[in-house]
This record gives structure tokens, sequence and C-alpha cells, in this order.
């Protein structure tokens, strides 16, 4: 049974399509078969593994509204184990789509990948930045939340209301979701607030903190603007190679 990873922080910029997508090129270099799904309307995800949104005709957002099948949307990416449930802009219509019947809101997802016919390993979500029912329906439909920091200010104050949003999950709808873990971005050893906001985190949550800690590495955007994994565009890079270690790190969990 597949294990699945949302990737969750509702501050923009902090790194969360970067990471969904170079976790899942990553997991799949190590064999194992992933699904990443682009939850994000901005499709971000879905760009940066070589899909061209704007030629969509079936996306997530007719998945979660049940006007086609999950199973029909799925890509395949330049990655021989990574697949992709696609999104574009149509997506940040669901909200007011789905107030509109009198199902249950935050398990359309859940639905939805019930319904998967081929089997997978892993499923990654890339989560929008935001609260909102997107990001509710990602996190009740995962085994695990990965919480992407930045070491900038104000880091620590999105990281208190995603734990307080992942709380008020557990408590209402989805028991068995726990921390992955936070995983440091754009981190550059020389600053000293790079350092602080390092300390800081592995202060408070110990064992719940990657050791692996992504640096701040040209390669990263660039591989996601040519619509290409890092791990294929630039896999000896600093970037490719701590992601690389990030899923040796989610792999070690499996046990």
């Amino acid at each position: 049974m597949a294990k699945i990873i949302a990737i969750a922080n509702q501050k923009g910029g902090v790194g969360k399509t970067t990471t969904a997508i170079s976790l899942s090129s990553s997991l799949a270099h190590f064999n194992r078969r992933v699904l990443l799904i682009d939850m994000d309307p901005q499709g971000n995800s879905s760009r940066g593994v070589g899909i061209d949104v704007s030629a969509l005709s079936r996306s997530i957002y007719d998945v979660l509204l049940g006007n086609a099948d999950i199973n029909r949307i799925i890509k395949r990416t330049p990655m021989k184990n990574l697949e992709l449930v696609p999104a574009n802009l149509r997506l940040a219509t669901t909200e007011a789509e789905a107030a509109k019947s009198d199902g249950e809101p935050y398990f359309l997802l859940r639905k939805a990948l019930a319904l998967l016919k081929k089997e997978y390993d892993y499923m990654i979500i890339d989560c929008p930045p935001s609260l909102g029912l997107l990001s509710l329906n990602a996190l009740c439909s995962s085994d695990s939340v990965l919480i992407p920091v930045q070491c900038e200010y104000f880091a620590m104050e999105a990281v208190a209301q995603i734990l307080a949003t992942i709380t008020h999950v557990q408590t209402q709808f989805n028991e068995r979701l726990t921390i992955e873990g936070f995983l440091l971005t754009m981190y550059d050893s020389r600053t000293r607030l790079g350092t602080e906001i390092s300390s800081q985190v592995r202060g408070l949550f110990k064992e719940n903190t990657f050791l692996t800690q992504i640096p701040r590495n040209i390669s990263l955007p660039e591989a996601s603007a040519r619509g290409i994994p890092i791990t294929l565009y630039r896999p000896t890079s600093s970037g490719s190679l701590a992601y690389l270690s990030l899923a040796r790190e989610v792999i070690d969990h499996e046990s």
C-alpha cells in the first residue's frame, strides 16, 4: 500500500513545489513507484515535470468534482517510475463548486485515490500556499505531512499555523495523520539567520527534523523552469544531492 505524504505550509515561497517535484523524482531514482499529485491551481508541479497545463483537457479538478476517472488523467513524466496527476487554474474554483454539493467536501481527494487501479509506493501531494479546502483535502487523505521551513524571518509563525491545522485535522478528520518531518529549505550556513532558524527548529522538533538541509542552489529553479526534475537536469548539483539524501531519509522511515 502506498504511503501518502502531503507537502504543506501555508506560507508561500518556502520550497513546497520544488520539494514535491524533487523528492518525488529522488524516490523514483531509488526505484520507488511514485505518483505526484498536483493540488495547487498554479500547476507548477505539473510544469516542473514537463506537462503543458494550458493544454490539459482534464485535471485533478475534474476528478474532485466527480467528472473524470483519476486513472484516465494520470500523465507520464521524463522519469521511469514517476507519474503525475496534473492541475491547472480551474482547480481554483473547486471550493465554490464543492459548496454547491451535499457531499463531504474534505474527502473528495480521499475518495478519488481509493479508485486508483495502479499500485504505487509513494504518493506525494503538492499543496497550495493556503489552508483552504484543497490543503485540507490533501491532509485528510495523507498518512503524513512534510513541512518545508524556509530559513528566514517569520518562519516559526508559519510553523505554528500549520501545526494547529494538523492538530485540527487529526482531531476531526484523519487521526492517522503524522508529521513526516520538518525540512529546512534555502539554507545558507554563511548567514546568521540561516543558522539561527536551523537551531531553533531542531531545538523544538528534534526527532521530527530531517538531517538533510536543502541549500540555495541555482540548479533547482533552473530545473523547474525547464520542466525537468533536478535528478535528471543536474544530477550532481548540491540541490540534487540534497534531495537524494532526503529521499533516503524518507525511505528509512519505511521500517
